[in-house]
């Protein structure tokens, strides 16, 4: 895969966690959407706890617990985004910002 399909991919599972969040009927069926009608604390507080797992994980020696971690950190993050309706193209507009 390429760096662009990499990328590509990210926008892919962002519009599913939309899609999830927009599907109701799921229920309890979806991780995704029982952390949606849980509402933003707690997904937010998924996210504050993937961050120390993945802080915890840099500091040891195993790199494939690192990415572990690192993965649901962005996972979660996403599900954030999409939880305050903000982009991914809105957060790289804020990053290219600072690219001095």
């Amino acid at each position: 895969m390429t760096e662009k399909a990499d990328l590509a991919f990210l926008d892919y599972l962002y519009d599913k966690i939309v899609a999830r969040k927009n599907d109701d009927t799921l229920g309890e069926k979806s991780y995704v959407q029982s952390l949606f009608q849980k509402g933003i604390d707690r997904i937010a507080q998924k996210v504050g706890e993937e961050a120390i797992e993945t802080v915890i994980e840099a500091k040891n020696d195993n790199k494939e617990a690192f990415i572990y971690e690192a993965g649901d950190l962005v996972f979660h993050l996403l599900v954030l985004l999409v939880a305050k309706w903000v982009t991914i193209d809105e957060i790289i507009t804020e990053l290219r910002k600072r690219d001095k």
